[in-house]
């Protein structure tokens, strides 16, 4: 019987031992059962209330590849704690035909997953509750009920018991005259946006001593985010302001905007930052933005729920001279974020959005896989490919030595014991070694390393390939299924502006090209890709280009 371990703990709070812990006493338990332990999955300071765990989503993707056939952990709450989560595990594990044993529970069945899902949902619950009543007598009391905003320092000191006391906070006076100048700039008329260059250009650190932008000081009015609508600036704690919910879908939290009838208000007059005079005229300048025709058209297009769908370079795209992602200038048009926004980088010029994806598709089909680069980086991959495998079969000739070695060792101790040799410590070491030819038989019964293969016609079909694809993005219909494919393709996109040329560099996914070009669906085909791990490796093609040829 193969069997995966899986272990997690959920918080910072908790000793990172617990995870040693429960892989200690699973082991125990599969060699008790004489199971065949093939590997270890952990998820350290991870929730169990979300699925978006790498261990547990490994665990899952090894399951289907039939890697093992069982599933041990210490409860059932360890693989998650919400109810329809474990359902869905248990479903996925079900259908990979993997069992399911925790120490806790023993073997997992329908029953269990009823029963324990529903009381571990109730137990999160619970603790919600009981930790929300906890953070609201802070609040009643004046204190923090979780986090520290801008201006404020956390006050770190012992109660008279020796034990420390939480949730209090002290002005900050350097963070606090940068507030009250935020306050000044904003009621003079000058937009957040130009408030964030001016104080990126003076050199002041931002929030978590990060560059300012636009959108923390702006925020958002109703839902009191942003500095310009913190009420602590003037004295008053507001709290369940907002409450959180898990997104089925993603994993992800969201806000939701409580009635006011629930929110706490405790007015704190010792954090005052900001005076009332000043506070108002921020107020009434944001009232007046809000009414202007402008603004008030755009709140009536409700663009919020249309999600517009990805275009080819979303999220690829860089400026080469500071690192920041391009984002969208207008319709139609990228420019460096962090120049545009930010004011920290000088690489302002921006560039048409379809003129950029038609660069990037010509550089896909024509330069990024040319037959004598293709050729360079047969030899290369080849080359290491090779010294990968050549230690793969170096090691498995020290396991083979060491596992003669050890069986030889092991035939003497059996000589001595039949000449009637007996011993606590001779036992011992009989069972120590045995034990250990034995992992070393199971190390060896891995495949050995595959030889290298690659289509000798790689570099052509793959342009081919690019050259359909990019001819499908026309058509609205399969458009989004072929953009995913190109997309997989680019690994990274960098944009310089010198000397009154835009360069381009084209960083491309090399495992995702050879995958493409030799559409290997199984590592055991043939022409397909061997063991060697390719996730990490890229090849780069550079192309500089007048603007003037392409209409900028």
């Amino acid at each position: 019987m193969r069997v995966a371990l899986y272990a997690r703990f959920s918080s910072q709070m908790q000793r990172d031992a617990s995870i040693d812990d429960q892989i200690r006493l699973c082991r125990e338990k599969a060699e008790r059962e004489g199971w065949e332990i093939v590997d270890a999955y952990t998820d350290r300071a991870v929730s169990g209330a979300s699925m978006l765990r790498p261990g547990l989503q490994a665990l899952l993707r090894d399951a289907q590849e039939q890697r093992f056939d069982l599933v041990l952990c210490e409860a059932l709450d360890r693989l998650s704690r919400d109810q329809a989560d474990v359902a869905a595990i248990y479903k996925r594990l079900t259908f990979a035909d993997v069992g399911v044993v925790t120490l806790s529970e023993g073997e997992i069945g329908e029953l269990h997953v009823g029963l324990k899902g529903t009381m571990n949902q109730l137990f999160l619950k619970d603790l919600a509750a009981k930790t929300r009543r906890g953070l609201r007598g802070r609040v009643e009391a004046g204190l923090s009920g979780g986090g520290n905003s801008y201006g404020y320092d956390v006050v770190r000191r012992l109660d008279a018991d020796g034990l420390p006391v939480t949730g209090e906070r002290g002005i900050n006076n350097e963070q606090a005259h940068v507030i009250r100048r935020v306050f000044d700039e904003f009621a003079e008329g000058r937009s957040p946006k130009a408030i964030a260059q001016r104080l990126n250009q003076d050199g002041i650190p931002g929030p978590r001593g990060k560059d300012w932008r636009d959108t923390a000081i702006r925020g958002h009015r109703t839902r009191g985010t942003g500095l310009l609508n913190n009420e602590l600036y003037i004295g008053r704690l507001v709290w369940n302001r907002l409450r959180y919910i898990k997104d089925p879908d993603t994993g992800r939290r969201v806000s939701r905007l409580n009635d006011p009838s629930e929110w706490i208000i405790k007015e704190v007059p010792d954090l005052r930052i900001v005076d009332d005079a000043l506070w108002e005229r921020v107020k009434q300048r944001q009232c007046a933005i809000d009414a202007s025709p402008r603004v008030q058209a755009i709140k009536a297009s409700r663009f919020w729920e249309k999600k517009r769908a990805p275009h080819l370079l979303t999220g690829l795209a860089y400026c080469d001279a500071c690192g920041s992602p391009l984002a969208s200038v207008g319709k139609d048009y990228l420019a460096c974020s962090a120049a545009r926004k930010l004011g920290t980088c000088d690489q302002k010029k921006s560039i048409r959005r379809p003129v950029l994806e038609s660069a990037v598709l010509d550089l896909l089909r024509t330069r990024l896989m040319q037959p004598d680069a293709v050729a360079s980086f047969m030899t290369a991959y080849s080359k290491a490919t090779n010294a990968h495998n050549s230690a793969q079969e170096a090691k498995r000739a020290r396991l083979r030595s060491e596992r003669d070695a050890t069986a030889r060792k092991l035939d003497g101790l059996y000589d001595a014991i039949a000449e009637g040799l007996r011993t606590p410590g001779l036992q011992a070491k009989l069972a120590e070694m045995e034990q250990r030819i034995a992992e070393l038989d199971r190390d060896l019964a891995a495949p050995p390393p595959s030889p290298l293969r690659l289509h000798p016609n790689l570099s052509e079909i793959y342009r081919r390939k690019v050259q359909d694809l990019a001819a499908t993005l026309a058509d609205p219909e399969i458009r989004t299924q072929e953009l995913e494919v190109i997309r997989g393709l680019i690994e990274r996109v960098t944009l310089r502006h010198e000397d009154g040329e835009i360069i381009l560099t084209l960083d491309g996914a090399l495992t995702a090209m050879i995958d493409l070009a030799q559409n290997a669906k199984n590592p055991s085909e043939e022409g397909s890709r061997t063991n060697f791990d390719l996730s990490s490796v890229k090849v780069v093609a550079g192309v500089g280009f007048e603007p003037t040829t392409f209409r900028l």
